[in-house]
């Protein structure tokens, strides 16, 4: 077990804190990504500049909280949580290719058609890392 690591005794399962609370973090920015969105995404009208900025910037934390919830589970968990470890991992790239779409949306706007499934699809995983995290690995 590494250093930050525990297991509870009455359940058995392997925790780590440290990953439980940076992938707690990037859950609550991807939640909120659909928030922000909500606030400027309006069909046939025109976008509220701010809103989309407020979007990006969670979009650019929401990416370094996964990242570096990513690079603790590879150095503390890789061997007792590879559920985990390839779970963040390909949370992390998703994030990074849906930034890249969202990016690209306005000058291409049939982008959404990818951008908007992709971020159901980064829902689903951000709320299954948490609820994994909490199991025996």
């Amino acid at each position: 077990m590494a250093v930050g690591e525990y297991t509870s005794s009455a359940t058995g399962r392997v925790r780590d804190p440290v990953y439980s609370g940076l992938i707690g973090l990037a859950t609550l920015g991807v939640l909120l990504q659909a928030l922000w969105a909500g606030l400027f995404v309006r069909e046939g009208e025109d976008f509220q500049a701010s809103w989309v900025q407020v979007h990006a910037i969670d979009g650019e934390v929401t990416i370094l909280l996964a990242l570096v919830a990513t690079v603790v589970a590879v150095v503390r968990m890789r061997r007792t949580r590879r559920d985990l470890v390839v779970g963040s991992a390909v949370f992390t790239v998703l994030l990074v290719v849906e930034a890249y779409i969202g990016g690209r949306i306005g000058s291409t706007p049939a982008l959404t058609a990818v951008h908007f499934p992709l971020a159901m699809a980064l829902m689903g995983l951000a709320v299954w890392l948490p609820l994994r995290a909490t199991r025996r690995g």
